[in-house]
């Protein structure tokens, strides 16, 4: 029971930390280009000679229904770390949306092999470690392109590590072998989702490592923010900070 006033302080400790740094000057977010570009050279190549070959490889085995059926399985599991972060940034209407679609998806839909939620109406929602620092004021610090798993930040990167250890998977499987192969079909059924738009890219005339870091960055402020304005969130957290006094 003491975990939850603990990520209370964590989290205000966190806010203050961003608060300190808001009348900082805004500064390249890629001051590392060098190294991230070779980075991305690189895991352009691994991607092409072994994870494409795999995802391809996957989805001319699998029927349709089956790899539905899988990623539904793993949205259904992204669902409790969700709920975790949710929780922790103090929006406690969707946490507790994300647990009630999480234990329904889990029992009546199979594992989450069905998503009944939201057949239910129960809104899906995305949040990892990374959005809930951001949250509390964090910065996102330099983009930094990390080898094999692809774009993130220095703060993002690092949190990388809580969503691995609240996720299900790192838990509920005792069996290494069996937890490793969970993870690696999910790195596949990812890269599988993602092979329509490889066509895409190709027909691309701007520099792709450019055009992958503008949308990465933009579509994480985004979800760190919800789509309001800065202004907007400060508000909104103070305003829940008022609720718990």
């Amino acid at each position: 029971m003491r975990f939850f006033p603990m990520a209370l302080s964590f989290c205000a400790v966190l806010f203050l930390m961003g608060c300190a740094q808001k009348q900082q000057v805004k500064k390249d977010p890629d001051p590392w280009e060098d190294f991230n570009r070779k980075v991305f050279y690189f895991n352009s190549g691994f991607d092409h000679y072994f994870m494409k070959p795999f995802a391809v490889g996957y989805q001319a085995v699998t029927p349709p229904p089956v790899e539905t059926g899988v990623s539904n399985f793993y949205a259904n599991l992204s669902d409790f770390r969700t709920a975790f972060n949710n929780f922790i940034q103090l929006k406690f209407s969707d946490g507790f949306s994300d647990t009630g679609r999480f234990f329904v998806n889990s029992t009546v839909g199979i594992v989450g092999l069905v998503d009944v939620a939201s057949k239910m109406g129960m809104k899906k929602h995305n949040e990892d470690f990374g959005q809930t620092l951001g949250r509390w004021g964090v910065p996102s610090g330099p983009y930094v392109m990390l080898p094999f798993l692809g774009p993130s930040t220095a703060r993002d990167g690092p949190a990388l590590i809580v969503d691995y250890y609240t996720a299900p998977q790192t838990y509920f499987v005792d069996v290494v072998a069996l937890r490793n192969s969970l993870w690696a079909l999910d790195f596949i059924n990812r890269r599988a989702e993602l092979i329509s738009l490889d066509a895409v890219l190709q027909d691309v005339a701007y520099d792709k490592y450019d055009l992958l870091r503008d949308a990465y960055l933009t579509r994480r402020e985004y979800l760190v923010t919800d789509g309001r304005s800065q202004q907007e969130k400060e508000d909104d957290l103070m305003l829940e900070l008022e609720l718990l006094e």
